[in-house]
């Protein structure tokens, strides 16, 4: 080989191995580029779809106070429906009568959320009742359901409740229903021997 070849062949050599040296790195470099590419894409349908969510909740109307004449006409048609009628003639039934004369009873102590004596009549509720965890109990001459949402360290306490036993309750709310021969007392708190045995503990994102 002369030395115009053997200059070619070293020439030849030297391009193919630029050629390859250039190759590798650009198919290392393509796909860094895609990686980039669905990196940026996932990225902008992450922010896309936190747009569209808060647009989505901003769109949400929000719920409107109703007027007092708006809840009084939402009242009148309840009270047209089957539910409405059969309530409305438990409310002037002897039975509903009593039931809002021992909730009224108590309205004041409720509205202030005063202490309430009261004495532990049975330790189970009517017969049929749905009210969870409660006692019936007598304030001021009338028997009530006073039940209780307890948490499971304060069940222990109010499982030493004994008939005959004198507590002090307090509360925001009483209810009634036609079910119930009683008014339903809330218990937010209880102390028995002036020792605390129950205190509402407020549920998490609420009052």
């Amino acid at each position: 080989m002369d030395m115009k070849n053997l200059k070619n062949a070293l020439n030849e050599s030297d391009l193919s191995a630029d050629r390859s040296m250039l190759i590798k790195p650009t198919k290392n470099m393509k796909k860094v580029i895609y990686a980039l590419i669905l990196l940026l894409v996932v990225v902008s349908g992450l922010v896309f779809a936190n747009r569209e969510i808060k647009n989505e909740t901003s769109k949400r109307p929000t719920p409107k106070s109703l007027s007092a004449a708006e809840r009084e006409s939402e009242l009148k048609k309840w009270e047209a429906t089957p539910e409405g009628v059969k309530f409305k003639k438990w409310e002037a039934s002897p039975a509903g009568k009593n039931v809002y004369a021992g909730a009224a009873k108590i309205k004041k102590h409720i509205i202030n959320f005063k202490n309430m004596e009261a004495i532990i009549t049975s330790l189970s509720l009517p017969p049929g009742s749905r009210l969870g965890f409660g006692v019936m109990a007598r304030i001021n001459g009338v028997d009530y359901i006073v039940t209780f949402d307890p948490e499971k360290s304060q069940l222990e306490q109010l499982h030493s409740l004994k008939v005959n036993d004198k507590i002090i309750i307090r509360s925001h709310y009483v209810s009634y229903a036609p079910k119930y021969l009683y008014p339903i007392v809330s218990g937010e708190y209880a102390e028995r021997d002036s020792k605390v045995i129950f205190k509402r503990v407020p549920r998490k994102g609420g009052c």
